[in-house]
């Protein structure tokens, strides 16, 4: 019972940390188009903090401690899918801190990216998304 309530609370992180995945490079996809300065830019650079330290960080830092939790006492570490899905979410960290980092920049008024770029990165933690949905529920191999 415990272990499907571990589960249950692990998936909840995951969707919202995939929704501010999602909703964050948009965000910056506008936040590009306003002028430095500007009430626009600085209320962007208020969501983004917010999405960021809100939301994002808190549902990330709890899906990693469920899922390796989940993945210990559910598989073992074992599986080559549970492997696949392992290495797909570090990638899936990784482009999270990439964002942190563009958030800072966007703060400092010190953005070097265009509106096309997060438009191109916004579908980036779709992908990841998809395939690790795959490993999960399909475990190919």
């Amino acid at each position: 019972m415990t272990y499907e309530w571990i589960k249950a609370v692990h998936v909840i992180a995951v969707i919202a940390w995939m929704a501010g995945m999602l909703y964050l490079p948009r965000l910056m996809v506008y936040h590009v188009e306003a002028p430095a300065g500007s009430i626009q830019s600085e209320t962007f650079k208020i969501m983004e903090r917010r999405l960021l330290k809100g939301i994002i960080n808190p549902a990330m830092s709890l899906a990693w401690v469920l899922g390796l939790y989940l993945a210990w006492s559910g598989f073992g570490f074992k599986g080559g899918w549970l492997h696949g899905k392992i290495a797909l979410v570090l990638v899936l960290s990784g482009l999270h801190g990439y964002l942190v980092g563009r958030v800072r920049a966007f703060a400092e008024d010190r953005n070097d990216k265009s509106a096309r770029f997060y438009r191109i990165l916004n579908e980036v933690p779709a992908v990841l998304m998809a395939l690790i949905v795959i490993l999960v529920i399909v475990k190919p191999f």
